[in-house]
């Protein structure tokens, strides 16, 4: 065999080795790296290139390298969950930055870190003064992870006693112009509801680059053309002001009415509907 078909050969058996072995190592390997995993991830690699191209090379001893390299962190992986010790060796332990507001120096030289790389860290986390900060940690992966003082946080619907609409992940029910049935299927809906739903957006299959359905029940979609406006769902705000609109009408008749009886009735559904209203306007409201 020719030494330029020999090498494509070789490269494509181990592209598709170290992809099996990636994959069986899991998401971590190639995500979040530890030193441990990093060096194991690069020894693989350059093995893999080595045998690859350096044809004089033994292609059965490229191999078993390759496993024994992939090996090692698959085990440790094992006993890393059996013994905390060694899980702190091989992936490392978080550091202390800033406690209470203080910045711990000695972690910062410890970790070979400056003021500005610290500052820049905190960047990231989309927080720019340094007195804003409750506690910062550095992970064993690299990343730092940030809590704010109490006052700085953002404001939940929790801290005003604000009851809100849960919300369900959205399922896409159309991509690149074809209808993914699954999805569709999952949500309880049929294809001639989703033909209908286009048809009151004034659009066709074809035209749909992707839709999807979120928990409300509402089809949202992104065109081809992006110069075409598609008008937001106004299902919910439509309800939402027929409501209204009644609740007004019972208390208009309520004033006009010179029946007490009649007043009476229009006054507890007006008092009724308005109950309703304030239940279901968190879900209504866009």
């Amino acid at each position: 065999m020719p030494d330029s078909l020999d090498i494509v050969v070789r490269s494509i058996f181990f592209v598709v080795i170290l992809l099996l072995i990636t994959k069986i190592l899991g998401k971590k390997q190639i995500s979040e790296l530890s030193f441990f995993e990093y060096v194991t991830g690069i020894s693989i690699g350059s093995i893999g290139a080595e045998v690859a191209v350096g044809l004089e090379r033994s292609f059965l001893h490229g191999i078993i390298a390759i496993l024994v390299f992939a090996a090692i962190p698959f085990f440790s992986g094992l006993l890393s969950l059996k013994s905390k010790a060694f899980r702190n060796f091989v992936e490392g332990k978080a550091t202390v930055f800033i406690k209470d507001g203080k910045i711990m120096e000695d972690n910062l030289k410890k970790e070979r870190y400056t003021t500005d790389e610290l500052l820049e860290l905190l960047r990231k986390k989309d927080v720019f003064q340094l007195a804003d900060v409750e506690f910062a940690i550095l992970e064993a992966t690299g990343d730092l992870s940030v809590m704010l003082k109490k006052e700085k946080q953002p404001l939940t619907a929790k801290d005003i006693d604000l009851k809100v609409a849960s919300i369900k992940e959205p399922q896409t029910v159309i991509m690149d112009g074809e209808i993914c049935d699954e999805p569709l299927n999952t949500i309880g809906y049929s294809r001639s509801w989703l033909h209908t739903e286009l048809e009151k957006l004034d659009v066709t299959l074809e035209n749909v680059f992707l839709g999807q359905v979120n928990s409300y029940g509402e089809l949202t979609i992104d065109l081809y053309d992006d110069k075409l406006q598609v008008v937001a769902p106004q299902g919910r705000p439509l309800i939402l002001s027929i409501m209204k609109k009644c609740q007004a009408d019972l208390e208009s008749f309520a004033l006009a009415t010179e029946n007490t009886d009649s007043k009476r009735l229009y006054e507890d559904n007006s008092k009724k509907l308005q109950q309703a209203i304030d239940k279901v306007s968190i879900i209504l409201k866009k």
